[in-house]
């Protein structure tokens, strides 16, 4: 209560205060002659008009921060989604194997190659039409396998021993495959399967290669099979020299330079191509280069041959007989 009358008694004086001021000083006052204004003196306000103010002012603020969610809703649209067509699924889903063509996708080639073998050797009838419906194989075909299989024996052979028995024996296995390859392969280009000369030779060529790479060992009774190797591939030449001469003289062997390579193999192998030379010599003689003879002709041609005659223009001039 004593604080509430010493406000009173502050209003009341400030009240009369102001009254007195007016009476004594309008002009000083700028009070306008117009209508009649009513001031408000500020500190006449009393708390509680100023509690009523402050609510308001809150009321407001809430009115300002009403969440959107609790605002009149507009009227929704139902959303449209694009419907997804969904792969029917089998409801017997069961296990089944691969499809030929599927299952041959998965086969390399050496698994092919088992696979067609095993059914050509349970049905002959199949395995012949293979054989006569598959093309021939070619010179490089066949020399590229050759290298495969000599692969295989180089990779077999143990490091720092290359012509010891201990290698022999390791790579025993290697080496019998590699000689059967080459037997296989060369008789399949021989006359009268293969009926170009040329082929023939260029296979003999490349193969008499690889047979001069076959391992040298150490113990003599090892080296049987290089020996064979030579035997063989000699008997080829002379074989494909033999077709060939029957056939405008061998004149293809002359001028492909197959006898120049023929003494060449001879030489490589410690003469073990002696019965290839002695079919050159005997079956194309004529055309002047004896590989395995000695003559002291320039061109190392015997000067007496048909061909140097028919060059020299000196066939069928009379032979003079006698001292004379």
């Amino acid at each position: 209560m004593g604080r509430v009358s010493v406000q009173y008694s502050n209003q009341m004086a400030k009240t009369a205060l102001k009254h007195v001021l007016l009476v004594l000083f309008p002009e000083r006052l700028h009070i306008p002659t117009g209508p009649r204004v009513h001031f408000t003196d500020p500190f006449s306000v009393s708390p509680y008009n100023m509690a009523s103010r402050k609510r308001k002012a809150d009321d407001d603020n809430d009115d300002m921060s009403v969440s959107p969610l609790s605002s009149p809703a507009l009227p929704s649209r139902p959303i449209v989604r694009p419907s997804k067509k969904m792969r029917q699924v089998n409801d017997e889903v069961a296990a089944r194997p691969l499809s030929l063509p599927r299952l041959l996708e998965t086969l390399d080639n050496n698994q092919l190659r088992t696979v067609l073998q095993t059914i050509c050797e349970r049905h002959p009838d199949i395995g012949h039409e293979v054989v006569t419906s598959a093309p021939r194989p070619t010179v490089a075909c066949a020399l590229d396998i050759l290298a495969e299989y000599q692969e295989k024996l180089r990779a077999a052979t143990p490091l720092g021993h290359t012509s010891s028995d201990y290698a022999y024996f390791r790579v025993k296995q290697q080496l019998a495959a590699l000689l059967d390859a080459i037997s296989d392969f060369t008789a399949q280009f021989l006359p009268p399967l293969e009926q170009q000369t040329n082929v023939s030779l260029q296979f003999l060529d490349g193969v008499t290669k690889v047979i001069h790479e076959l391992p040298d060992w150490e113990n003599q009774s090892h080296r049987h099979h290089k020996d064979a190797a030579y035997d063989e591939i000699s008997a080829a030449w002379a074989l494909v020299i033999s077709e060939a001469s029957k056939r405008g003289g061998g004149f293809v062997v002359h001028t492909g330079g197959w006898d120049q390579r023929l003494a060449k193999h001879n030489h490589q192998s410690g003469g073990k191509m002696g019965q290839a030379i002695n079919a050159l010599a005997n079956e194309v003689g004529w055309q002047g280069h004896n590989p395995i003879a000695d003559t002291s002709a320039p061109s190392g041609r015997d000067p007496n041959s048909i061909l140097n005659q028919l060059i020299n223009g000196t066939y069928g001039s009379p032979v003079r007989v006698g001292p004379w």
